[in-house]
């Protein structure tokens, strides 16, 4: 009998009558099996997106950013616009690895995994976005601070454009080594079940000779804990370094001290609503609603709504500074030129979709029922994307001159560009649906017997049992 209790009122982490078998037959199974005709459909798609990024990412470069519809009012445009929104989408994979981990929370094993590899693709979506608007971008190492025969031509490092450089790159670093070690225990069980030579061969080459002796569970924990401990203090200064892009500036709209802990929250609630979005088609098409159960979905709905209602005190809160500071130059960024003026629009579809929308999610009906979650999720990121372009657009369109006034809209290379990203992140996504497990199979295991529905069924007799004949039973199991 394993001796760790769970109140039988706390909802399973794992449905159905499950045993070490099943679980590793509904997990595995899925790679082992052909893909279905929808997988084909979805990765055709992906892939023919992202060829249609890297055709306008060449016009680009051959024309020069001219192509793109920027000016001398507006700087950035949808490039860094995306690149923001990106980076964002991937916070909640490291918040739930990392800091859910730490908290010994039991619910973020059916998610991490996947959750853990969309911030990867993401990060890596992102990424391209600084280094393509470079224009030219075989001068891209020139944002690297290497010992060099230039004389004292070096990076500026007082600039959070280099900060982003350095942040990012550690971020991608430290999440691929937490998810790729995380893997290693179901890479092993894959080579062991594996019927042909050649996937025994790869998965043995990608499980690092994996044997699950004791000595690789202490080493696999104890560097789970220490990359945890590393991915934390990320959460946190990845998306306040971004933010210091703004904020370091003394542009009316972005010179302000809120953009750290908004920026932040903003990117859990955006990262979190990614990972609804992704997770609900996952398991409906691999058959995993055993395993992420509408109870992690209610988890993540309330992460939603504690972190979008932070964001809306946030928008409140610059609205507030703005008239209260008596900055005629922040009173009309904030009144006449975002909340009015001819992109007063995007101001109101972002208050709509970030503020207004996710406060249905008070109501447990509504955090529990799928089709909900759903549509609220790509809302969410909508107005997600809007509060980035609403930053960045009206803060630039109207100058101090009115000679320097002009309007925005993206050209066809900057929206093949963005909607490229989407094809490398989708085709990232299924090729790893495929061939990687989706949930992590050994971290299931761990909480099977204590959060397992048939365990907890079995705890239901003890919990009305003395405890004097409680402890006499286990002394003589």
């Amino acid at each position: 009998m394993h001796l760790k209790y769970e109140s039988t009122l706390r909802e399973p982490l794992v449905d159905g009558v499950k045993d070490y078998h099943q679980v590793t037959e509904d997990i595995i199974g899925p790679i082992e099996a052909k893909p279905g005709k929808l997988w084909y459909v979805g990765l055709t798609i992906s892939v023919l997106l992202l060829l249609f990024g890297v055709f306008s990412v060449t016009w680009e470069v051959y024309w020069g950013t001219g192509v793109w519809n920027l000016n001398k009012t507006i700087g950035w445009g949808w490039d860094i616009t995306n690149f923001v929104w990106w980076v964002g989408i991937g916070h909640a994979g490291t918040l739930i690895s990392a800091i859910l981990l730490l908290f010994r929370q039991g619910w973020r094993t059916g998610v991490n995994r996947a959750a853990e590899a969309m911030t990867i693709f993401a990060v890596m979506c992102a990424g391209q976005f600084p280094i393509w608007h470079m224009g030219r971008v075989w001068m891209a190492f020139f944002v690297l601070p290497y010992p060099n025969t230039r004389g004292p031509l070096w990076v500026n490092f007082n600039s959070p454009l280099l900060w982003d450089v350095f942040a990012i790159s550690t971020y991608f670093t430290v999440s691929l080594l937490f998810w790729y070690s995380g893997l290693l225990p179901d890479f092993a069980t894959v080579r062991d079940r594996a019927k042909t030579k050649l996937r025994k061969y790869l998965y043995g080459i990608a499980s690092f000779g994996w044997t699950g002796s004791t000595k690789h569970w202490q080493r696999h924990e104890a560097l789970s804990l220490v990359l945890a401990g590393l991915s934390t203090p990320l959460v946190l200064s990845v998306h306040t370094i971004v933010s210091f892009d703004f904020a370091t500036s003394v542009i009316p709209g972005w010179h302000t001290t809120i953009f750290p802990p908004y920026f932040v929250a903003g990117a859990i609630f955006s990262g979190f609503a990614m990972v609804q979005t992704l997770l609900i088609i996952t398991r409906k098409i691999l058959g995993l609603e055993d395993y992420i159960t509408m109870g992690h979905i209610e988890a993540m709905n309330k992460v939603i709504v504690l972190t979008g209602s932070i964001v809306g005190v946030a928008y409140l809160t610059e609205l507030f500074m703005a008239w209260y500071s008596g900055s005629r130059y922040e009173f009309d960024t904030f009144y006449k030129f975002r909340a009015a003026g001819p992109l007063g629009w995007s101001y109101w579809i972002m208050m709509t979709c970030n503020v207004l929308s996710p406060q249905v999610f008070w109501f447990r009906k509504m955090r529990r029922n799928i089709m909900v979650t759903f549509i609220m999720s790509i809302i969410v990121n909508i107005g997600m994307w809007f509060e980035r372009f609403v930053i960045i657009c009206t803060s630039l369109y109207r100058d101090y001159l009115p000679s320097s006034w002009g309007y925005y809209r993206p050209s066809w290379p900057e929206v093949g560009f963005y909607l490229g990203t989407f094809g490398l992140f989708f085709t990232c996504y299924f090729l790893f649906a495929k061939y990687f497990p989706v949930i992590a199979v050994a971290e299931i295991k761990h909480v099977l017997k204590t959060s397992g529905q048939n365990y907890k069924e079995k705890m239901v007799k003890y919990e009305t049992e003395d405890n004097d004949k409680f402890a006499h039973d286990q002394a003589h199991h």
